[in-house]
């Protein structure tokens, strides 16, 4: 049985189908899991919605910013953006189905050793840490509560992570790290506001992976979220986002077996050209 990786799809269905066919991939034999952002920005989210919904227990599926943001827009919380390729899937008729699957997957996982988010760690999160801050604002997004806290989801404030954190403020710097990290500083402050690449960190701020002391460090760590970044691939850490919606490529990896003699790092990279050209965004 095989266990893939794929990095940020964003509704892009074609390619989605193009790496399942090139990778082989069987529902009854392989799993996949996806590292968020599954819609937004590509032509066809509610294919690709679909499509994963019928793999099962074959595919699993981190929620993403993009991801986060078609429940918010669903709920009337958040006004859709102009770029956004969400209508299908609020127009159709089992819209209900659709948003109930989006909203009951996780923010994080742990497979094979391997430590899976869509965008990022704080430095000060050990992995059990990061799991189970995960799992907690997955529950209240499961439970009654879930599309209220929506309202309060959004913002950049607090930048940082506090033991002492409670309620909307602790759980927003939850889902910002996890899905929206690109840049901290040394005392895990988070910066949102740059986009580019590795190599153009703010003064001060560095990618969060390379900050000295991330309890994570020893852990591997695959991500998606940054197609500036693009494919990285270094001891223990998976960088997964080649930006297939930017007309990229989308990219699967297939992961070692446990016990194999490199097992943290990937097996195979498999990228499928995307003929998508939009403009760079998160």
């Amino acid at each position: 049985m095989a266990l893939y990786l794929i990095g940020d799809i964003q509704g892009c269905d074609g390619p989605l189908q193009r790496l399942l066919d090139t990778i082989g991939f069987s529902p009854s034999r392989d799993t996949l899991v996806v590292l968020g952002d599954l819609v937004n920005r590509g032509p066809d989210s509610l294919a690709v919605l679909r499509r994963l919904m019928a793999l099962g227990t074959s595919a699993h599926c981190l929620l993403g910013n993009h991801d986060l943001h078609l429940l918010a827009v669903a709920q009337s919380v958040r006004p859709a953006h102009r770029s956004d390729t969400l209508d299908g899937i609020l127009a159709a008729p089992d819209r209900g189905a659709l948003l109930d699957w989006v909203r009951q997957r996780p923010l994080a996982l742990q497979v094979r050793g391997w430590l899976l988010v869509h965008a990022g760690v704080l430095p000060q999160w050990s992995t059990e840490q990061t799991l189970t801050l995960a799992d907690e604002v997955s529950r209240l997004l499961r439970s009654a509560e879930g599309p209220d806290w929506l309202r309060s989801m959004y913002g950049n404030q607090p930048d940082r992570w506090d033991d002492g954190l409670h309620g909307p403020d602790r759980w927003r710097v939850v889902v910002n790290a996890l899905t929206r990290l690109r840049f901290c500083n040394a005392d895990g402050v988070m910066e949102f506001a740059t986009k580019d690449s590795a190599g153009a960190a703010p003064p001060g701020f560095m990618p969060w992976f390379e900050v000295p002391g991330r309890r994570t460090a020893d852990t591997p760590v695959a991500f998606g979220h940054w197609s500036t970044l693009g494919l990285l691939q270094r001891d223990r850490l998976l960088a997964l986002d080649t930006g297939c919606v930017w007309g990229g490529c989308l990219s699967a990896a297939r992961l070692r077996k446990p016990g194999s003699r490199h097992a943290s790092g990937a097996l195979d990279i498999v990228q499928v050209p995307c003929p998508q050209a939009q403009r760079p965004g998160g």
